[in-house]
């Protein structure tokens, strides 16, 4: 029982992202990666809402499927889902915040727009529309459109417009939604902190730790997803009810050292500090004197109401767990499989050669999160040789290079560390993801 699901994702109409993005792509690269249930994305935008309309039908429990797809349950899955930036002034300082809205219909999603048109926003700009409405009052119109509604606060730590960024203005989810924090159910921790940080939060106990793409392009789906602890078929209730009673079987992590806002810094000075620098040497930058952009781990140490959780791995599985706090779901760190391809081959993630092979082994051994989670290595090295095989096999472990970001510049997660050779032909146990 169980699914995987990608909910922050983009369509062609935000800014910034791939021409590619539209149903049949989704679905076809959704199935490659191994998710059960998307997020649309962008359902405000007049342009993608009517694509959504004209290639998606209700199929009576709240989720979506292409049309042309037969049958309850089968198939990719889509939820209607918008990210949403509010930018206000709040008690006297300026907020930037994005939230992600999910909603149970298209006549839900609808009068939402309308709403918001009544309101004077420019929804046809960008799939991620600008609204100058606090976070607060956006999460009490979308209550009183459907009391079902999910408002999850994106990419929480991001320092510019993640809730608890160094730059948003707010230290707690109370200080920004007041009154109706209690229908905030769960978080998206985004792509440069992992749920151990977020455990270190008090205020976060009794929220759903979850983590999604944020994809601009088709490549990126599921480099982060959550597994729903329900039967797919209960469909959007289902979705709803797992979100708000914590029922997350576990996360699968973007590396957050890869994440762009990871560590403090400056970019264009060069400076990039760890919370032990900024400890010795403070915020201010040594080259121009200016404040540094606060990363996520500086901002978690601000945050925290309790040390450093301990964590287990979690026998073969490679899941990550908290000794102290069980019962919070746990994750697994994985390195996309086009990145450990296109490491082997020498070349980057997008060239074509790293497609070809990412296509002939999806279409062999199954989906991507199958190949890296469960498949044997020794199937992998005989349709993609040697240097693919142990590739995986450094993923699987963790034996890797990180190199974390900052201030906008993704760090490096190196699969091979500099002139190691290719003859080394460990094999490791068959795995299994949150079994």
């Amino acid at each position: 029982m169980g699914y995987i699901a990608d909910l922050h994702t983009h369509s062609r109409f935000s800014r910034a992202c791939s021409p590619q993005l539209n149903i049949p792509n989704l679905v076809e690269w959704a199935k490659l990666k191994g998710l059960d249930v998307l997020g649309t994305s962008d359902f405000l935008h007049p342009l993608w809402f009517a694509e959504l309309k004209r290639d998606l039908k209700e199929d009576g429990s709240g989720f979506l499927s292409q049309k042309g797809e037969s049958g309850k349950g089968k198939g990719v899955r889509f939820v209607l889902t918008v990210e949403i930036a509010s930018i206000y002034t709040h008690k006297g300082e300026g907020r930037r915040v994005h939230n992600l809205v999910f909603m149970p219909d298209f006549v839900s999603a609808e009068r939402f727009q309308r709403e918001l048109l009544s309101r004077r926003a420019n929804l046809g700009s960008d799939g991620r529309p600008i609204v100058g409405i606090s976070s607060r009052d956006l999460l009490e119109i979308c209550l009183e459109i459907d009391e079902k509604t999910l408002f999850i606060p994106a990419h929480a730590w991001t320092p510019w417009f993640g809730v608890f960024g160094s730059e948003s203005g707010y230290d707690s989810l109370k200080d920004c939604f007041e009154d109706l924090t209690d229908y905030v159910y769960g978080i998206e921790t985004g792509l440069s902190s992992d749920p151990a940080m977020n455990w270190r939060v008090g205020e976060l106990d009794n929220k759903s730790i979850l983590s999604f793409s944020d994809a601009h392009s088709l490549p990126n789906l599921g480099r982060e997803s959550t597994v729903i602890d329900v039967d797919i078929n209960a469909g959007y209730d289902g979705l709803f009810h797992a979100i708000k009673n914590q029922k997350i079987k576990g996360t699968i992590e973007f590396y957050p050292e890869e994440g762009k806002y990871h560590y403090t810094g400056h970019r264009n000075c060069n400076i990039k500090y760890s919370p032990e620098d900024t400890r010795r040497k403070s915020t201010i930058c040594p080259v121009c004197n200016k404040g540094l952009t606060v990363g996520v781990m500086e901002r978690v140490e601000a945050l925290a109401t309790r040390e450093n959780v301990q964590l287990r791995i979690e026998n073969i599985q490679g899941i990550i767990k908290s000794q102290k706090y069980p019962n919070r779901a746990g994750y697994r760190m994985l390195v996309p499989l086009m990145q450990v391809i296109a490491e082997a081959f020498d070349t980057v993630p997008t060239s074509q050669k790293v497609l070809s092979e990412y296509r002939k082994l999806t279409g062999i051994l199954g989906n991507e999160i199958n190949i890296l989670t469960k498949v044997e290595i020794s199937e992998i090295e005989k349709i993609s040789g040697l240097k693919i095989a142990e590739g995986v096999t450094k993923d699987r472990t963790g034996d890797l290079v990180i190199d974390p970001g900052y201030d906008g510049v993704y760090g490096v997660v190196k699969i091979w560390k500099e002139g190691e050779g290719e003859e080394k032909k460990d094999k490791v146990p068959q795995l299994g993801l949150f079994e």
